[in-house]
C-alpha cells in the first residue's frame, strides 16, 4: 500500500537526522521530565513534510504539535523521537513511532530505532515484522515466569507512590520488571517476545498507536485497564491507560490492576 511505502521512506529519512544529532545535541525542557531536542523537531519536520507531499488531505497528530483532534478521518500519529530523555543522555534506547489510522482503527505502524537499526512494522492483516522477519508474541502463560515492563509518565514526581505501588505488586509476582524509558519500544518488544507484558498510565496517542497494531498483528493484546480494546476507541483517548501483553498473561495482569484502581 502506498501509505506504507511512504511511511517507511519517511522514518528512514528522519532516522538519518536522529543519528546525525546523537551524542551531539543539547536540549531544552518542556517540563522537568520532558526534554525536547533539536532532533525531535527535525525528525518531525522531515516526516510530516514527506507525508504531506503524497497525502495532502490526511490529518496529523504529532508530539511536538500537541494533542488536537484532526478534521480528517485518515490520520497519521507521530512521535518523532520516543525516549527523548534516553537520547539526550546518550542512552541508545529510543525510536521513531509512526502509525496511520482510519476512523480510529490503526492500519499500519512502524517503530524504528535508528541507533541500532531495528525497525518493527505491521500492516493490518499482514502480520508483524522485525527487520523483515516475522515476529510473534511470547507463549509464556504464567505471570510468575514473565518478564514485564513499565514506564512512569511525566507526572511521576507528583504520583511517584501511586505508580510505584503497581511496580511493587508486579515485582512480587513476576520473574522481573524492566523500565527502559520508551513506550513504543516496550510495546514492540512485547510483540517480538522479548517482554511478556507491559503497563503504563497517562501516555499519549503518539506513544502507543504504532505499538497497538504491531502487538496485535504479532498475536498479542492491547487494552485499557478495564479490558476494553484501545483500537476503535476515540483516537485522542489512546494511551491514557495501556496494558499490552502476549495475550496469555493479560487476564492476570488486568486482575491485579483492577484490584488497585
Amino acid at each position: 500500500m502506498r501509505e506504507y511505502e511512504e511511511a517507511y521512506k519517511s522514518v528512514k529519512k528522519a532516522g538519518s537526522v536522529i543519528k546525525k544529532y546523537f551524542l551531539k545535541t543539547g536540549y531544552k525542557l518542556k517540563g522537568r521530565a520532558n526534554p525536547v531536542t533539536e532532533a525531535d523537531i527535525k525528525s518531525q519536520e522531515t516526516i510530516i513534510k514527506h507525508l504531506k507531499k503524497y497525502f495532502p488531505n490526511h490529518g496529523f497528530i504529532a508530539e511536538e504539535s500537541g494533542l488536537k483532534k484532526p478534521a480528517a478521518e485518515k490520520v497519521w500519529i507521530l512521535d518523532p523521537l520516543d525516549g527523548t530523555v534516553n537520547y539526550a543522555h546518550g542512552y541508545p534506547h529510543c525510536a521513531i513511532s509512526l502509525a496511520y489510522a482510519e476512523n480510529n482503527i490503526p492500519i499500519l505502524g512502524l517503530i524504528y530505532n535508528p541507533i541500532n537499526g531495528d525497525i518493527f512494522e505491521a500492516v493490518k492483516g499482514k502480520g508483524a515484522f522485525l527487520n523483515g522477519k516475522r515476529i510473534k508474541a511470547s507463549k509464556t502463560d504464567k505471570i510468575e515466569s514473565s518478564l514485564l515492563a513499565t514506564g512512569f509518565a511525566y507526572d511521576r514526581a507528583q504520583k511517584a507512590e501511586f505508580y510505584c505501588s503497581f511496580y511493587s505488586d508486579f515485582m512480587k509476582i513476576s520473574h522481573d520488571i524492566r523500565r527502559a524509558g520508551a513506550a513504543s519500544l516496550d510495546m514492540a518488544w512485547t510483540a517480538c517476545g522479548r517482554i511478556d507484558g507491559y503497563w503504563e498510565f497517562n501516555l499519549k496517542p503518539w506513544d502507543v498507536a504504532a505499538g497497538i497494531i504491531i502487538t496485535c498483528e504479532a498475536g498479542g493484546k492491547v487494552t485499557d485497564f478495564k479490558g476494553k480494546d484501545i483500537s476503535g476507541s476515540p483516537l485522542l483517548n489512546w494511551g491514557k491507560e495501556t496494558l499490552c501483553s502476549n495475550g496469555k498473561i493479560h487476564k492476570e495482569m488486568l486482575s491485579l490492576i483492577k484490584e488497585k484502581l
